[in-house]
């Protein structure tokens, strides 16, 4: 039957005192009405949408209950990548970071935002027209957990934004984290069922927030802050840091009540002390504080290095230590072929866990520290994360106390181990053969700007590595049917599939198959270099590292990267079955430019849908000739080339005064020679 629409009003009015309630309670904490009022509302509405069930709407109060069960989260691309923060422990690093913004903006003193270093779990919310319609968890920094179900059923996160005219896009950034006080009552109740209590709420949080069941998430209570912002659109963005909190905290979105604006160093130490005075008191975990430049600007000026920007750091507070001896250190090969030594320690309970084992870094630390194997040493968790060795008690050291030899061979496929003047890290060389990287170099190896084989993600490599049925890239290529249908949700028909992309693989670039191969500090753009001035593959395997230095933009690392992995038996024994398994591409002789490109040096930006050319060939094109493709657009970019729905970054090309192309003008300019 309709809905009486004296009843839908009710209903609508219901929905809006409660998410306003949830407002003064969880962003501005000074709630206007006693918890049974509030329960009062939110029981009425029920009882409406039960008895007229055409009134539920997504985001009603009433679905952060939680709905039905995933069988798995699935991955989400974050439109900006989540990155994070470089970490300083000391007033030092501080200064040294202040001395870099000030050097970098040319500012005698620089304004700063300050605020509290939550202890949580990295989300990403975004919002369309101020509908919340997806949520996410840091995973990668790039691609991250779909938790949509589980963030409805955390009251702080708004269902729609506080504000009449929302933005058409904007995606939230913040940190999901549990009470001090709602921990206490979770292990109470653990206590109570006799189940196993959670270590601390932190891990209390991530495990809640990951439930395949968001039933489950609904009976924890989770708490969210915001503090920042991805991509955005059809939104004016304040000019500053703090200016954006408070515009965020305006959309009822909560923000850290401890924030502040501060100017210089000392700004920034006294914020650091004050906070780390008052930590105890504070209602949730914090490990640190977050100082980012203020001006919005600037932050983009400073810009960005590796996974970190440059205008923020997380400094952090001393973690809890504690002695215990080490009983042995062993070497751990990482995905990457790091080699990482690892002191077995007599077990100790540090920051809330029991801990057995602390990294020691790397050859260098332990030098430098001295730790030698039966030392009693001081252990800390360092961020409140990582055990880690602090230092050695001496005046402890046992007579028969052992000094620490990195090995010279892998210690899981018993290839060279190498290390770069540049570098602190041992790594193994054998990168297309040893065991502790297979699943990284596979999974690197298949990936879409490599070999391109679609089907073939993280979570099926993980299957045939582990179920023995691949140990090299060559494997791939004699998987059948019979092995690749028996694995765990693989059906025939996806089986198919990914047995045609595989087939579809061994025909390839040069460029690209450089770039598969995944050789240490040879990027997608340096693969396409090598592939230009050796022209075959035969020539670049047998170039020195005086021969390859020749190539534009290859340095004495990169060059002796490349000359180890080549000299490295086990990769060309894989290389050479790769090419007996059909993997082919056009070699010819090294290409010898004649004419220069018009676009030569010039930067582009991509933006939207272009009508023939994809991303890939627009791309491939323009660096072909010389040009170069940046993800962003600044004073410094010569030309943003627009296609269908280009998005924010036409409107910055406009602001800046930017040329901009559609695709006709494009090729045309890829056609002209000078």
């Amino acid at each position: 039957m309709p809905v009486p629409a004296e009843i839908a009003e009710r209903a609508r009015l219901l929905r809006e005192q409660i998410e306003y309630h949830n407002y003064r309670y969880y962003a501005l904490d000074a709630p206007v009405i006693p918890d049974a009022e509030f329960d009062r509302l939110l029981r009425e509405l029920l009882a409406l949408e039960t008895q007229y069930p055409e009134l539920v709407t997504p985001d009603s109060p009433s679905q952060r209950v939680g709905a039905a069960p995933v069988a798995a989260f699935s991955q989400i691309a974050h439109r900006v990548p989540m990155l994070s923060l470089n970490n300083a422990f000391s007033d030092t690093e501080i200064e040294a970071f202040d001395r870099r913004c000030r050097e970098a903006t040319g500012l005698a003193q620089v304004e700063y935002a300050v605020e509290p270093k939550f202890d949580g779990l990295a989300i990403t919310l975004s919002y369309e027209h101020g509908r919340f319609v997806q949520g996410a968890t840091r995973g990668d920094g790039y691609t991250g957990e779909d938790v949509t179900a589980n963030l409805r059923t955390i009251r702080a996160i708004p269902m729609l934004l506080g504000i009449d005219q929302p933005p058409a896009l904007l995606e939230v950034r913040g940190e999901v984290l549990m009470l001090k006080a709602d921990f206490a009552a979770l292990n109470a109740a653990q206590r109570a069922r006799g189940d196993k209590e959670f270590a601390n709420p932190r891990n209390a949080a991530a495990g809640s927030l990951r439930q395949l069941d968001p039933r489950i998430t609904a009976t924890r209570r989770l708490h969210f802050f915001a503090y920042g912002i991805g991509a955005a659109e059809g939104w004016a963005v304040p000019g500053r840091h703090a200016a954006l909190m408070d515009q965020l905290l305006a959309m009822h979105l909560p923000v850290a009540r401890q924030r502040g604006v501060v100017r210089g160093v000392s700004g920034l130490l006294d914020y650091y002390r004050n906070i780390g005075a008052s930590r105890a008191q504070l209602p949730y975990d914090i490990d640190g504080v977050v100082y980012k430049v203020n001006d919005l600007a600037l932050q983009e000026k400073l810009g960005f290095v590796a996974r970190a920007p440059r205008f923020a750091i997380a400094h952090k507070f001393p973690a809890q230590e504690e002695l215990t001896q080490v009983l042995e250190i062993d070497v751990q090969v990482g995905r990457t072929g790091a080699l990482t030594p690892v002191a077995r320690l007599a077990p100790v309970f540090v920051g809330g866990v029991t801990v057995t084992n602390a990294t020691l870094h790397n050859e260098d630390e332990i030098r430098r520290k001295d730790v030698r194997i039966g030392d009693w040493v001081s252990v800390r968790r360092a961020g409140d994360v990582i055990p880690e060795v602090v230092s050695v008690v001496l005046a402890r050291r046992p007579a028969d106390a052992r000094e620490f030899v990195m090995p010279l061979s892998c210690p899981v496929c018993g290839s060279h181990v190498v290390r770069l003047p540049d570098e602190a890290v041992a790594r193994c060389s054998g990168g297309l053969y040893c065991p502790a990287q297979r699943k990284q170099a596979l999974w690197h190896f298949a990936s879409r700007r490599a070999m391109d084989i679609d089907g073939l993600g993280e979570k099926l490599v993980e299957q045939l590595v582990d179920l023995g049925l691949v140990n090299s890239p060559a494997d791939l290529y004699r998987l059948g049917m019979v092995k690749l249908a028996s694995l765990e949700r693989m059906a025939e028909k996806s089986a198919a599939k990914l047995l045609a992309a595989i087939e579809a693989s061994k025909h390839t670039t040069l460029a690209r198959f450089i770039y598969a191969l995944g050789i240490r500090n040879v990027g997608e753009q340096t693969a396409k270099d090598l592939a230009r001035y050796f022209g075959n593959l035969d020539a670049l395997m047998a170039a020195d590292e005086a021969a390859l230095l020749q190539v534009p933009d290859v340095g004495p690392v990169v060059a002796q990267s490349i000359a180890q992995f080549f000299a490295e038996p086990h990769n060309r024994t894989v290389i050479e079955m790769l090419r007996a398994s059909g993997v082919s591409w056009p070699e010819g002789a090294p290409a010898v430019p004649t004419q220069t490109s018009a676009i030569a040096g010039k930067t582009f930006v991509l933006t939207g849908t272009l009508p023939k050319l994809s991303r890939d060939d627009a791309r491939e094109r323009i660096e072909a000739q010389g040009g170069k493709v940046s993800g962003s657009v600044s004073k410094k970019t010569d030309y943003v080339v627009a296609g269908v729905d280009p998005g924010s970054k036409y409107t910055k090309a406009q602001e800046l005064g930017v040329k901009i192309l559609d695709e006709a003008a494009l090729l045309e300019l890829l056609g002209s020679i000078e």
